[in-house]
């Protein structure tokens, strides 16, 4: 499967999935990283493994309709499959998620659909809860509204800051978003409306 990537800072899930890519567990071809940030450490992950890399600066374009034409002409050039968001910060356009002919996915710092947006692992503690985690999820035209793929739970410990939570539920990610990923490319993901299934391997 043809896996281009989005990315907006420092690219830990990227990390994650080139990890795993690099021991053979993913059966996919990385077709492309791209970014909104020049200074993305994500494009930097994927050079120092030959990704190609592509870079969409919103101050080049006159607005965020001409940006996201210019991604979707590069991620169909590219032939791309699957996009996966991996620290990808914008949200993406009702006209960008109509045109894409590929499946996107995205992970998430909450179980799905408490606390979405941003700061997901703020509103965890501000709320008190004693248990979050992350969320794989398909994207569609709301903010972490798509149909779930793949949830984990986190523990939230009283002493818990906003750091140590994150972390906690970062190591996670870094486990089920590869899963998802290669589940996906084996075919094992089915999706009826918002229901998700993972079918079972042979």
């Amino acid at each position: 499967m043809r896996v281009a990537v989005l990315a907006s800072g420092r690219g830990s899930n990227l990390q994650a999935l080139i990890d795993k890519w690099l021991e053979g567990f993913l059966p996919i071809t990385f077709v492309g990283v791209g970014s909104d940030n020049v200074n993305a450490e994500a494009l930097v992950r994927a050079q120092k493994v030959r990704i190609p890399t592509q870079v969409f600066p919103p101050e080049d374009y006159p607005d965020k309709k001409s940006q996201e034409n210019d991604i979707l002409n590069w991620l169909e050039d590219i032939d791309t499959e699957l996009l996966v968001l991996a620290g990808y910060m914008r949200l993406l356009s009702k006209n960008f998620i109509s045109k894409a002919d590929f499946p996107i996915i995205n992970i998430h710092p909450s179980l799905l659909p408490a606390f979405p947006g941003l700061n997901a692992q703020k509103q965890a503690l501000d709320y008190g809860v004693k248990v979050t985690g992350c969320t794989v999820h398909f994207v569609d035209e709301g903010m972490d509204t798509g149909p779930i793929i793949m949830q984990e739970a986190v523990p939230v410990y009283e002493e818990d800051d906003v750091e140590t939570l994150s972390n906690r539920i970062l190591k996670v990610e870094h486990q089920i978003y590869p899963e998802v990923v290669r589940l996906i490319a084996l075919g094992k993901v089915k999706r009826q409306g918002r229901k998700v299934t993972i079918l079972r391997e042979s």
